[in-house]
């Protein structure tokens, strides 16, 4: 019924089991703003252009009433038992796994992931609620054995203030709940400015934030173009956090802009992932894992394998299974049954792939699967596998965010991980090794913050999730993810002598 609904003119989405979740009006002052007659921003789906809705394009103005609202909001809010936060976030988390299917149908309906993608997205998002729930009962000061007689030494942890959140379009719901949860844990208010993309996702989630009881201006979701929002934010000396998901390049131009205000950043960058597979290793448990690491959202992730180092012993196995696997993945909509691979989300990310592919074969790859855009049309590309692929081609260098696989050799240990250390980039790294001597030694060399070793999987809300080098600072998620949001203090308590 909704593949049939949605090839209306305008998509209908009425088919939602609770059309209320879907709004086009911003959340701001703790009320929904539908902004001014003419300047909004449409939304569509990226499978095939139809409009899903707009929201309202807002601007400076609108921002400063938001930070406002949320610095208002704050004494209140951070007044709170850590426990009382708690439950309001776990309540925001139980809404979602309740309302899980709309929340995903929604999703792929703006984004293009495959609905089992977008499924598993609502799931991680709401583990972060539920996380940093808990995590508000253990923001745990200290004591520190005194160097002056007759003194008491404490330490203890306090919300930053007010906080905010610029977010991307890949992961809609999830990049929201990552910051939003550990900022209002801590007793922080949040800002969120959602890619324009996508903002329906953040919408959703700020319908259910109210009905958890999660104050007006705690939380607040400002549509409205990036530059415009972003620059208020760095601007206000109010804010005194901010998060931003995203590419390296802007990253660098928000630590530029946040300078004025000595502003806290968590940065999450660009990822440029190395996959090194040792002679050793299972094989079909590497070629599984290079699937999976390489095409989950179709590509358009930052953890997504940028480069395959495979060991020449082992590299003619691994070509041979791996293509066949890319050449099986099923592209369409997401919301047709088995599709694993989506479309991407504009054209200038179809160019790209076309690009580095060219740029490649000009140079002496191999094309094994693939290479150029899907009998669809669109924004679909073909699941696309180079062999051969050197230092000299684009994509060893450039981040592909596309179904585009590329593959070297390498001989010896040494020379995988000097290679894989080749970027400016550190954010994640794959290996697969039996070698359990080999696996340790490669994951302590390589610079990466996050190491996956015989599994394409490692993220969660447990676990420290950021990287090294120009892909970012600060960590997000597990218990060091309320240390953004949080500034240390320390008391020096004297005159206590008998």
């Amino acid at each position: 019924m909704a593949l049939r609904k949605h090839e209306a003119e305008r998509a209908d989405t009425t088919w939602l089991r609770r059309p209320a979740l879907l709004r086009e009006e911003a959340r701001l002052e703790g009320r929904w703003l539908a902004g001014e007659e003419g300047r909004r921003i449409e939304v569509r789906d990226p499978a095939n252009g139809r409009l899903l809705g707009s929201v309202p394009d807002l601007g400076p103005a609108e921002t400063e009433r938001a930070i406002a609202a949320a610095a208002t909001a704050w004494p209140a809010w951070r007044g709170l038992l850590a426990r009382e936060r708690g439950a309001v976030l776990r309540r925001w988390a139980e809404l979602m796994t309740a309302h899980r299917e709309d929340l995903a149908l929604l999703m792929t309906l703006e984004q293009g992931k495959p609905l089992a993608e977008s499924r598993g997205e609502i799931d991680y998002a709401a583990s972060f609620l539920e996380w940093f729930g808990e995590e508000a009962k253990r923001m745990y000061g200290e004591t520190i054995p005194p160097h002056l007689p007759g003194s008491k030494l404490i330490v203890s942890r306090e919300p930053i203030g007010v906080t905010a959140a610029i977010t991307p379009w890949n992961f809609p719901s999830a990049m929201i709940t990552r910051k939003a949860g550990a900022a209002l844990a801590a007793g922080c208010p949040m800002i969120v400015r959602p890619a324009s993309e996508t903002p329906f996702s953040a919408l959703a989630l700020a319908v259910l934030a109210e009905e958890a009881g999660v104050p007006g201006g705690v939380f607040q979701v400002v549509t409205g173009a990036a530059r415009p929002i972003a620059e208020t934010l760095l601007r206000s000396p109010t804010v005194r956090a901010l998060s931003f998901t995203g590419s390296t390049e802007v990253g660098r131009k928000l630590i530029a802009g946040a300078a004025d205000t000595v502003k806290k950043l968590s940065l999450e960058l660009g990822g440029h992932a190395p996959f090194l597979v040792f002679e050793d290793a299972d094989l079909d448990l590497a070629v599984q894992g290079a699937l999976a690491a390489k095409f989950a959202t179709s590509g358009q992730d930052c953890l997504a394998v940028n480069r395959l180092f495979v060991q020449e012993s082992l590299y003619e196995a691994f070509v041979e299974r791996y293509a066949a696997a890319v050449a099986s993945l099923k592209v369409g909509p997401g919301l047709e049954e088995g599709v694993e691979i989506g479309p991407l989300m504009s054209e200038a990310a179809v160019a790209k792939c076309e690009a580095q592919v060219a740029d490649a074969l000009a140079k002496g790859a191999r094309l094994l699967v693939g290479g150029r855009r899907h009998a669809l049309g669109g924004t679909f590309f073909q699941p696309t596998l180079l062999a051969e692929v050197t230092e000299e081609m684009a994509i060893f260098r450039e981040e592909t965010f596309g179904p585009v696989a590329a593959v070297l050799r390498f001989r010896d240990e040494a020379e995988a991980i000097a290679r894989a250390n080749d970027t400016i980039y550190g954010l994640a790294a794959y290996l697969y090794s039996r070698d359990v001597g080999r696996v340790c030694r490669v994951a302590d060399a390589l610079e990466y913050g996050m190491v996956g070793a015989n599994t394409p999987k490692f993220t969660g809300a447990p676990i420290p999730f950021g990287g090294m080098k120009q892909s970012g600072l600060g960590r997000e998620g597990s218990r060091h993810g309320l240390d953004d949001y949080s500034e240390i203090k320390y008391l020096c308590l004297g005159g206590l002598q008998g």
